[in-house]
């Protein structure tokens, strides 16, 4: 009975692995039958990932037919969120909605416990958002090269404001720096407010700000003078990119993506995937994300794969030359 038992077991074991596939395929089928759920590391509304997540949900709900739960669990950076996913079921209930964080925070801390890579499974790079190279009416320059020139007469005499260590406003004046060979403080902020107001009253000289900070410039007290990305944005037609104005090579932006964990099946992501793809093209969103200049992409999984690692070493070269450490 025993040796029967055992042969039967065999047997089992040898079907289900055969009907794999099937069944995973037979799960996507039925896919989804319950909430889905978005999980953000950030938690100010009206925030990139807040108003991309915001405005999937409900047309993600018409297409598949069941709600979009937006899971906010800020905290590190962004590290408390990526955890939780990275340890969730691939079950593909469980996506990830986060920012070039992704990358940046395992160069500054790389006893974290996940892998940004080996530890999810790539879905779409959603969107990118440039900044903007923010400088005050009192700095003798009025274009990228006259900028640099400056700066490299006086290093060290311009401080440059971020919204904290580690962060895309950081990174951003970080790369700068190094590309133009120039030597400026940096100055950590708690919050973008106070950075705004600061730098509107000429305590820090410059910042790689966002859009929130053009309502200061239409006033008068900061001037615009470069975009940070590889190509202009809508809203401001005729400001440059800091390529293009005087530091060819120049590109940078913040990114966000979805991601499962490790293991969700492909079948579940070509699921879901082709209705990002739809949403994102649709032209009342994208008349949204204008002001906040988020510039949609909706990539395939396969581009966000392959994008991954030369963002990794990008800002992983700039943290190991400046010594950035996570706070």
């Amino acid at each position: 009975m025993h040796l029967v038992a055992c042969v039967s077991l065999a047997v089992g074991l040898v079907h289900a692995l055969a009907m794999g596939p099937a069944y995973a395929q037979a799960q996507a089928d039925r896919y989804p039958a319950k909430p889905i759920r978005f999980v953000l590391p950030f938690g100010a509304p009206g925030g990139a990932p807040d108003a991309m997540a915001r405005l999937m949900g409900p047309k993600i709900t018409d297409a598949l037919g069941q709600p979009v739960i937006i899971d906010t669990r800020s905290g590190g950076g962004g590290v408390v969120a990526t955890e939780h996913v990275a340890r969730s079921a691939p079950d593909g209930y469980t996506f990830l909605l986060t920012s070039s964080s992704h990358v940046i925070n395992p160069a500054m801390n790389p006893r974290l416990g996940y892998d940004p890579i080996k530890d999810f499974t790539p879905v779409s790079l959603l969107a990118e958002v440039p900044n903007i190279l923010f400088i005050h009416p009192s700095v003798p320059a009025r274009t990228v090269k006259e900028f640099i020139a400056y700066a490299r007469a006086n290093p060290e005499k311009l401080n440059y404001g971020s919204s904290g260590t580690g962060s895309g406003t950081h990174m951003f004046g970080e790369l700068f720096a190094k590309m133009a060979g120039v030597k400026m403080v940096h100055v950590p902020y708690k919050t973008s407010g106070s950075l705004a107001t600061d730098l509107a009253a000429g305590q820090v000289q410059l910042s790689f700000g966002s859009a929130t900070v053009l309502s200061a410039v239409r006033a008068g007290k900061v001037i615009a003078l470069a975009v940070t990305s590889s190509r202009r944005v809508a809203i401001l037609p005729d400001t440059p990119t800091i390529a293009e104005a005087g530091l060819p090579g120049y590109a940078a932006s913040n990114w966000y993506a979805l991601f499962g964990p490790a293991g969700t099946s492909r079948a579940v992501v070509d699921r879901l995937y082709p209705h990002i793809q739809r949403i994102f093209k649709l032209e009342e969103l994208r008349e949204k994300f204008a002001a906040p200049m988020i510039e949609p992409i909706a990539s395939t999984p396969q581009e966000l794969a392959a994008y991954l690692p030369t963002e990794m070493e990008k800002w992983g070269a700039i943290v190991r030359e400046t010594g950035i450490k996570a706070e």
